[in-house]
């Protein structure tokens, strides 16, 4: 059933309908190169912390396993979300496609997937952070710490994007030359033993020591190595050409975090050995001293370089939700007062200190493990949505323009979308009660949708007026 748009007749309503989305306008700016930093900063501090804990639950080989399916399922992904943001060019990103392709309730479904995942994400880098910080100085309190971080970064979104994402770029670039200088320093103190020395559970061998299933077990920790890459869209308001500068920054940005994801797999797991990596806070600077001695100036200035690496994603991440929620604020689907813009920077600056209010709970008393847990869920949620609007929109709206086409369709998009639903099994079998605890999360947002926001949708809001108009276009056809 379709639910109810508000387009009410008098005109004075649909004038300060116009005027409400005019008050929300975002600024044109980014190209190719500050694409590829926010897509590579958003992920890169999953090669610096969190991933090596999938170490713990499948082992070396397990996890090089669930890296490669995770691989190609962010490739062919992004190859098909260079498609659909060429198409549908609105900062909602999965919302906006999901709206087009399946209505406001597949629309919502996908959005509240990617808020979840872009506000809990931060938390968990958060913690990074301040663990990142604990090595050089352990006596200051954590809670202290994610406070910090939090004020600073919330504070750099509120004042200007331009800035941001040019501060982003920055800390992306150094990043980068971070994970190069550890695989220069590393790669001569390469042991394979080392890959293999976890002890087996019972029935089990070296290669494989927690058994096949641990492939499953360690799939949402391959998945960090590359979460948050389908963002990008996200910018698509504020990118000056979307129909050739996104393509260009999701392929070159995905093509980047590939080739990170396997050096640091084998090089941490190499250096610093898998067992013990697997429950490091600081795998990289760990695995380092191990090699070269704690002592050896590397090791501090890789923790330095790691804060870069935390810093990027921490900081692209709560860029990115700001637009997610903004989004599906201005449209009506969660409460208006989100999608405010500051009069004076033009940043959804609502939207962003609302969701950092989240994360700063989420990140003192939550978790890491979980928090990991449900932002993989609400993310894998939203990769199927987005992998079903490519496919629906392709059926139903053939004429639809598409600047940008995805190679290989429909294997591409089909096999993103099979490798997304493993995913998502993959987390109920790791993490049983903490998806139900997240599905329990998404069903109050269903009810409050169910209930009050379908029934007063913005109809002029970009999202819904561009696919109100296409489809309209296509029964006239």
């Amino acid at each position: 059933m379709e639910s109810k748009v508000v387009n009410p007749k008098p005109s004075a309503t649909l004038d300060s309908e116009a005027a409400f989305i005019e008050e929300r306008r975002l600024t044109r700016f980014a190209g190719p190169l500050l694409l590829w930093g926010l897509g590579v900063g958003y992920v890169i501090s999953g090669d610096y912390f969190g991933w090596n804990f999938g170490l713990g639950v499948g082992g070396f080989w397990g996890l090089f396993a669930a890296t490669i399916l995770m691989a190609v399922m962010y490739t062919t992904m992004c190859l098909t979300i260079s498609e659909l943001s060429t198409a549908i060019p609105f900062s909602g990103g999965a919302y906006a496609f999901a709206r087009k392709s399946m209505g406001p309730w597949g629309g919502y479904l996908a959005g509240i997937g990617v808020v979840l995942e872009y506000v809990l994400a931060p938390a968990v880098i958060a913690n990074g952070i301040a663990g990142y910080i604990n090595v050089l100085y352990p006596d200051l309190p954590k809670w202290l710490l994610v406070l910090g971080v939090y004020a600073i970064f919330l504070g750099m979104n509120v004042f200007g994007a331009k800035t941001t994402l040019a501060f982003e770029l920055g800390v992306t670039v150094v990043a980068v030359i971070g994970l190069a200088l550890f695989a220069v320093l590393t790669i001569p103190h390469f042991d394979f033993s080392k890959l293999t020395d976890i002890v087996p559970t019972a029935g089990n061998t070296e290669i494989f020591p927690f058994g096949l299933l641990g492939i499953w077990a360690a799939i949402p920790y391959a998945i960090w190595l590359f979460l948050a890459i389908e963002g990008l869209p996200l910018v698509s308001e504020e990118c000056n050409d979307p129909s050739k500068d996104m393509p260009k920054g999701i392929i070159s940005s995905i093509t980047t975090l590939v080739i990170t994801a396997f050096l640091v797999l084998f090089l941490v797991a190499g250096a610093g050995g898998a067992g013990a990596m697997g429950a490091s806070d600081s795998p990289l600077p760990e695995a380092l001293a191990s090699a070269l001695g704690q002592a050896h100036w590397s090791v501090t200035a890789l923790v330095l370089i790691g804060l870069f690496g935390l810093v990027a994603s921490f900081n692209g991440i709560i860029f990115g939700y700001g637009r997610a929620i903004f989004a599906l604020s201005r449209a009506g689907y969660l409460p208006r007062f989100l999608s405010n813009v500051h009069p004076r920077f033009h940043t959804p600056h609502v939207a962003i200190l609302v969701g950092g209010i989240i994360g700063i709970i989420g990140a003192i008393i939550g978790n890491g493990d979980i928090l990991i847990q449900i932002a993989v869920f609400g993310a894998v949620i939203s990769y199927i949505m987005m992998m079903l609007s490519a496919i629906v929109l392709r059926k139903n709206f053939p004429n639809l323009p598409r600047p940008y086409k995805v190679p290989g369709y429909p294997i591409t998009t089909y096999l993103a979308l099979i490798l997304s639903v493993i995913a998502l099994f993959a987390g109920f079998f790791y993490a049983p009660k903490v998806i139900l605890w997240t599905a329990l999360a998404y069903a109050i947002f269903v009810i409050y949708f169910w209930l009050y926001s379908r029934h007063h949708l913005v109809a002029k809001a970009p999202e819904e007026e561009f696919a109100l108009l296409a489809k309209a276009q296509e029964e006239l056809r």
